[in-house]
């Protein structure tokens, strides 16, 4: 079941994202704690949107982000997209993709922007999504 994200679960959302960001592709060494941080910034900001996903009462996955108003309209971007690796393989994190689609367009946002790792299966996972790589654009980024 697909439902709106709430701010009482964000415990739940930092173990997810924890556990699905320390393994393959990212490999990050995240902590609950510190993600449920991550998580809560993003849902504590006043253009968050987010949805979760739910297998018999508990969450297992969430998508999450915020809207920027640009010159040529709203954009959405895509901050997180996490499944309880437990969960993953299932088709939740396509589900909840179509489902933040959908909502977008029936929100009249313009596009969608996520960042995602270079190697490995998310490209072509969201590729497959409609996706493409951006040519105008790049990250970029320094250490302090």
């Amino acid at each position: 079941m697909i439902q709106p994200i709430m701010l009482d679960h964000v415990t739940r959302y930092g173990e997810i994202y924890a556990a699905a960001f320390s393994g393959p592709p990212w490999n990050d060494p995240w902590e609950p704690a510190n993600a449920e941080i991550h998580v809560r910034e993003i849902l504590e900001s006043k253009r968050s949107y987010g949805l979760e996903y739910v297998v018999d009462g508990k969450v297992v996955g969430f998508i999450l982000g915020a809207s920027m108003l640009f010159h040529y309209g709203r954009n959405f971007e895509i901050n997180d997209l996490a499944v309880d690796p437990d969960y993953q393989g299932h088709g939740i994190a396509k589900a909840l993709l179509e489902k933040c689609k959908a909502d977008m367009r029936g929100r009249g946002i313009v596009g969608l922007n996520l960042i995602t790792g270079a190697e490995g299966f998310l490209p072509e996972f969201y590729e497959r999504h409609g996706f493409k790589k951006e040519n105008r654009v790049i990250l970029m980024g320094m250490e302090l």
